[in-house]
């Protein structure tokens, strides 16, 4: 393996990281997964993310 190899697969590790550890916090934090904000009652899709 050379430098450029290592390096891009640095790069694309660490944008995975983020993204698990940012839906890590969301949850976390009580935010979910669409793009309701939270705040599922005024939301008209709310049956396709919660049960």
């Amino acid at each position: 393996m050379n430098a450029p190899t290592i390096i891009a697969g640095l790069i694309v590790l660490v944008v995975f990281v983020a993204i698990v550890g940012r839906g890590i916090y969301n949850k976390r934090h009580g935010r979910g997964g669409c793009s309701c904000g939270g705040n599922c009652g005024s939301c008209g899709g709310c049956g396709g993310c919660h049960e």
